[in-house]
C-alpha cells in the first residue's frame, strides 16, 4: 500500500512539473544572446573576435591554417554566390568548421539592397544559405552579419523570427575601402585592448587581411593578453553558434 501511494505521489509530481519540450527557437532564446537585437562587441574583456565577411573564397584555407596555427578561433560570416559558389569552397569550410572555427550567414548572394527587400526576400536570402552549409557542414548557423551592415526595414524582425543573433562590428578595418594592413592595425592600436571584446568587422577577399592583417592581430592580441575566440564564444555562447537543419542533394548553385 505504501509503495503504491508513493508511485502515485511520484507520478503526479511528475504530471505537475512536466513542461513542453522547447522548440529549436526557444532554446536559443534560453541561452546566449537575443535574436534580432544588434551585436557590436563581446560581452566580456580579454577577447578578441576575428570576424571575417563575404567568402568563402580561394583564401580560406590559407586563413584557416594561419589562425589555427597561431591559437586562434575566427568566424566566417560566409555566402553563398558572391565570390563564386559556396560547393566550390566545400573543403575549405569543412576544414574550418573541424578545426573549431565558427561558420556563420552573411547571407546567400549579398544583396546591395539587404536592408529593404521584403521580408520574404530576407527569409529566402537567409534559407538559402542554411541550407547549403548543412549539406556542407551537417549543421545550420545561428549567428549572421547582414550584408553592407544593413539592419533596417524587416531585417531585425526576420532574424528574430529565424533565431538569428545580429552581429555587426565595432572596429571597421576598412579593407573594403583600400586601407592599408597598417591603417587597419592602427585602429587596433587607437581602440585597445581594454573593455569588452572588440569584434572587427574584416574580409577574407582581400590578401592582405589573410596574409598581413590577421598575422600581425593573433600577435597584437598575444601581447595584449587577449584570447582569440569565436564570436559566438565572445557572447558567452559557447555551444550555441548551430543548430541541427534541413538540406538537400544539391551539390551546385
Amino acid at each position: 500500500m505504501h509503495l503504491t501511494a508513493t508511485l502515485v505521489a511520484s507520478l503526479l509530481a511528475i504530471g505537475v512539473s512536466a513542461k513542453p519540450i522547447p522548440t529549436p527557437l526557444e532554446v536559443m532564446g534560453a541561452v546566449g544572446p537575443e535574436a534580432g537585437k544588434v551585436i557590436t562587441k563581446c560581452s566580456a574583456p580579454g577577447q578578441l573576435a576575428l570576424a571575417y565577411d563575404d567568402g568563402p573564397y580561394q583564401y580560406t584555407q590559407k586563413l584557416v591554417d594561419t589562425l589555427t596555427a597561431g591559437g586562434a578561433k575566427g568566424t566566417f560570416f560566409v555566402t553563398g554566390t558572391l565570390y563564386g559558389c559556396i560547393y566550390g569552397q566545400k573543403a575549405a569550410l569543412q576544414s574550418a568548421y573541424k578545426a573549431g572555427h565558427q561558420i556563420a550567414s552573411h547571407s546567400w548572394s549579398h544583396p546591395q539592397n539587404f536592408g529593404s527587400m521584403s521580408a520574404a526576400d530576407v527569409t529566402s536570402q537567409m534559407s538559402k544559405l542554411e541550407t547549403a552549409l548543412v549539406n556542407i557542414i551537417g549543421v545550420k548557423p545561428t549567428y549572421m552579419r547582414p550584408p553592407y551592415l544593413a539592419t533596417g526595414g524587416s531585417v531585425l524582425s526576420v532574424m528574430k523570427t529565424m533565431g538569428y543573433r545580429v552581429i555587426t562590428d565595432d572596429i571597421d578595418t576598412g579593407d573594403w575601402n583600400s586601407k592599408t594592413p597598417a591603417q587597419s592595425q592602427q585602429l587596433f592600436t587607437q581602440a585597445g585592448a581594454g573593455g569588452n571584446g572588440h569584434i572587427p568587422l574584416m574580409h577574407e577577399t582581400y590578401a592582405s587581411t589573410v596574409n598581413t592583417l590577421t598575422p600581425w592581430l593573433i600577435n597584437w592580441a598575444k601581447n595584449n593578453n587577449l584570447k582569440l575566440v569565436t564570436v559566438a564564444e565572445c557572447l558567452g555562447d559557447p555551444t550555441g553558434a548551430y543548430v541541427n537543419g534541413t538540406g538537400s542533394t544539391q551539390t551546385s548553385c
